[in-house]
């Protein structure tokens, strides 16, 4: 049954929000134009599983799970014992923890690139661990990179590259501002696929490229040979390979993509889903690239932290013994099935399209333009159907086959709404909000 919820209360808070916090939240993902404002909700107050209750009370099927940080499920039961266990043991101590090496060695036997570790809190936090390792191991300053690797200065400042015909940043949306300008020229991207640029790149900075930082693959795997080419090029400007898994890591294969596709970088990044929703990151690599990093200031009380740790041990360690990789599969692609179904029962023509750990919708248009207009309202109207999702899906283990079948129906309803509309002209009618905005352009896809 549609209906549109009652978000009242969370837009209340968006509103409390403003005066309070700069930008409104702490993650750009988190915005409200981020999906369908003043539709979508904006604040939860509990999760369980494959699913969250907002503010105001309106229960959705999450197919977002904290921007893919969540793997195993909300407030999975498993994991959270063992981080309210350590918790009556000490959150963090006075001297190190061998939880520190037990994960290292867990971290080890699971990621191909894995021989040595360092870890963080997040993300973002270790691409910039792995940039200074870079660097400090070559002697060398710049870097290539190809994909999203957070905030910090050394990443953003490929932004001071804007291109002079068309004025635009190199990923829209994230203008440097407050980034020292001493910094351009540091940083420079590439496309993704495309070796002859690589090459090009490489030549142009030969002997100044510290490292070449990529996304290995997003929601589709990397054409055959591409991956062994980029390590190529690499090793033959004695640069060091660092694979951005943050994002990618961990649901298509426990070891990430490089286990998928057989190449093994240098270093990789890894975070999020490692804990299933507990501040963690890390770096890991090989020996002899991180060996260098325990001559080099990288230090930080926090990283010490013994949530994050256990966490992660018990998140790994649960992936493997609910067979993580086949399950997927199973409900990556009985997600596309269904979906697929209701697209051609709708009397569209499309499908889900890309890998089946974030599957993605794509539908034949009479006119590319219409694609954020009918993104958006296919988002407008899962949310007004109990669903909250991007034009796409991200599972956890704990999503059911109940699940699939209340979003396939539920996809049903909005893709009727998206033939109306496309039929009849009346899109913008029958959109209740702004259109949804992108935060920034990606280079991999």
């Amino acid at each position: 049954m549609t209906h549109t919820p009652d978000v009242s209360r969370s837009y209340a808070l968006y509103r409390r929000a403003a005066e309070l916090i700069p930008g409104r939240t702490q993650l750009i993902s988190r915005r409200a134009d981020q999906f369908a404002a003043g539709i979508s909700p904006v604040y939860a107050q509990r999760a369980k599983g494959s699913r969250f209750v907002d503010v105001d009370e309106n229960e959705y099927i999450d197919w977002v799970n904290a921007v893919g940080a969540v793997i195993l499920g909300h407030a999975d039961p498993v994991v959270d014992a063992a981080v309210k266990e350590q918790i009556d043991r000490g959150s963090i101590y006075t001297l190190n923890s061998p939880l520190e090496i037990e994960l290292a060695e867990e971290l080890a036997a699971a990621v191909p690139s894995a021989e040595m570790v360092r870890y963080t809190k997040g993300g973002g936090e270790a691409c910039a661990v792995a940039a200074r390792i870079a660097r400090g191991v070559t002697g060398r300053d710049k870097i290539l990179i190809c994909g999203y690797h957070g905030w910090y200065d050394w990443y953003q400042a490929a932004n001071f590259g804007v291109d002079p015909e068309s004025g635009e940043y190199p990923f829209a949306g994230i203008e440097p501002t407050g980034v020292p300008r001493v910094l351009a020229g540091t940083v420079f991207p590439f496309p993704y696929g495309d070796l002859d640029v690589l090459a090009r790149l490489l030549d142009d900075h030969a002997g100044e490229a510290a490292a070449v930082m990529m996304e290995p693959a997003r929601t589709q795997l990397p054409p055959p040979g591409y991956l062994e080419g980029v390590k190529k090029l690499v090793e033959q400007h004695d640069g060091i390979l660092i694979f951005d898994e943050v994002s990618c890591g961990w649901r298509l294969r426990i070891g990430g993509v490089q286990q998928a596709v057989g190449v093994t970088p240098h270093m990789t990044v890894v975070a999020k889903a490692m804990s299933n929703g507990y501040p963690m990151g890390a770096v890991v690599g090989q020996r002899a690239v991180m060996e260098a990093a325990g001559r080099m200031f990288i230090s930080s009380s926090y990283w010490s932290d013994n949530i994050g740790l256990a966490a992660s041990l018990t998140t790994i360690r649960e992936l493997k013994r609910r067979e993580s990789e086949r399950r997927f599969q199973e409900i990556g692609e009985s997600l596309r099935a269904g979906v697929d179904q209701a697209i051609a029962a709708a009397g569209l023509t499309g499908s889900l399209i890309g890998l089946h750990t974030n599957p993605t919708l794509h539908l034949t248009l009479p006119d590319e333009s219409l694609r954020p207009k009918v993104n958006t309202l296919f988002v407008q109207e899962m949310a007004r159907r109990g669903v909250h999702c991007y034009a796409s899906f991200k599972a956890t283990l704990a999503h059911t086959p109940l699940d699939i079948e209340e979003t396939v129906e539920a996809a049903f309803g909005a893709l009727q709404v998206i033939r109306q509309g496309l039929e009849d002209d009346s899109l913008d009618a029958l959109l209740l909000c702004d259109l949804k905005k992108e935060p920034f352009r990606r280079l991999v896809r």
